[in-house]
C-alpha cells in the first residue's frame, strides 16, 4: 500500500500550487486552507503534506495561523514543511500537534541538526531532498548546489531515525508531466529510509506506473506519493486515485 499526500501548499495564508517552484507563476486553489484540509480528509486521504511557501524561502514561520487552522479542523496527521531551520521551530511544531516536521535547507547545511531532531523526536522528523537535474536545491529552491547530489544528502541520514525522505523533482513539479521515476527510484534503493515521490503527477497512470514500478523492485522502499495540481484541477480523482494505491 502507499500513501497519497494531498498536497497544502500555503502561500499569503492561501492553498495554492506552483510551476517548477515559482513564486511569481502561483495559482491560487483556495483562500480557505482549513477547508481544503477538511475536504481532503473527508474524501479518505489518510495524512497531509502542508508546505509554507513564504517560510521556505524566508527562513521562518510565516503562515503559522494558516497551518493552526489546519490542525484544529482535521483529525488525520500532519506533515509540515517550509522554514523550520531549527530545533526551536521543530520543538514548536510538534508540540502544537503537527505528526511530523520536514526538514529540507536545513538538512544540506547542518546535518547534525537533523541526526538530533530525529533523536530527539523519534519518527517524527523526514528529509525533505528537492533537487534540479539531480542536485540538490535549498532556500525555497532559489539556490541549486554544483557538488551536492541529492543521493549523497540522502546518504548522510542512514541510521539516523528520520522516517522518511521526500524526494521532489523541481523540474517537473507543478508541470504535470509525470514523475521522475528513474531519479526517486534510483534514490529510494540506495537508502534504507522510505521515500516519497513528489513532482509532476499529472495523471492516475503516474501513481499506477509508481505503484508498478515499486512493486517490481520490492516493497516498502516507497512509501507514498505527493499530489497537488492534478487533485485541485481535477485531472485525478481523489476516490480513484486512493482505491489504486491501496491494492
Amino acid at each position: 500500500m502507499l500513501t497519497l499526500y494531498p498536497a497544502i501548499d500555503l502561500k499569503d495564508g492561501a492553498c495554492v500550487r506552483l510551476r517548477q517552484g515559482d513564486m511569481a507563476a502561483a495559482t491560487t486553489y483556495s483562500t480557505d486552507p482549513a477547508a481544503q484540509a477538511r475536504a481532503w480528509e473527508a474524501a479518505g486521504c489518510r495524512w497531509l503534506h502542508v508546505v509554507d511557501l513564504n517560510g521556505a524561502f524566508e527562513g521562518r514561520s510565516v503562515n503559522a495561523d494558516a497551518v493552526a487552522d489546519i490542525l484544529a479542523n482535521v483529525g488525520i496527521p500532519v506533515q509540515l514543511g517550509g522554514g523550520i531551520r531549527d530545533m526551536a521551530g521543530v520543538d514548536r511544531w510538534i508540540a502544537a500537534g503537527v505528526r511530523r516536521v520536514i526538514l529540507g535547507s536545513v538538512a544540506a547545511k547542518d546535518p547534525e541538526l537533523v541526526r538530533h531532531a530525529c533523536a530527539v523526536h523519534p519518527g517524527r522528523i523526514a528529509v525533505g531532498i528537492d533537487a534540479r537535474d539531480g542536485y540538490v536545491a535549498t532556500e525555497g529552491w532559489s539556490r541549486t548546489s554544483t557538488t551536492l547530489r541529492a543521493l549523497d544528502l540522502a546518504l548522510r541520514f542512514e541510521n539516523a531515525g528520520a522516517a522518511a525522505i521526500i524526494y521532489t523533482d523541481i523540474g517537473r513539479d507543478g508541470m504535470l508531466s509525470g514523475l521522475n521515476l528513474e531519479q526517486t527510484l534510483d534514490l529510494a534503493f540506495q537508502i534504507s529510509t522510505p521515500v516519497i515521490a513528489s513532482g509532476g503527477v499529472g495523471s492516475l497512470a503516474d501513481l499506477a506506473a509508481l505503484r508498478r514500478a515499486a512493486a517490481k523492485k520490492g516493497a516498502g522502499l516507497i512509501d507514498g506519493v505527493i499530489v497537488g495540481r492534478a487533485l485541485y484541477d481535477g485531472r485525478i480523482d481523489l476516490k480513484q486515485a486512493l482505491a489504486l494505491l491501496a491494492a
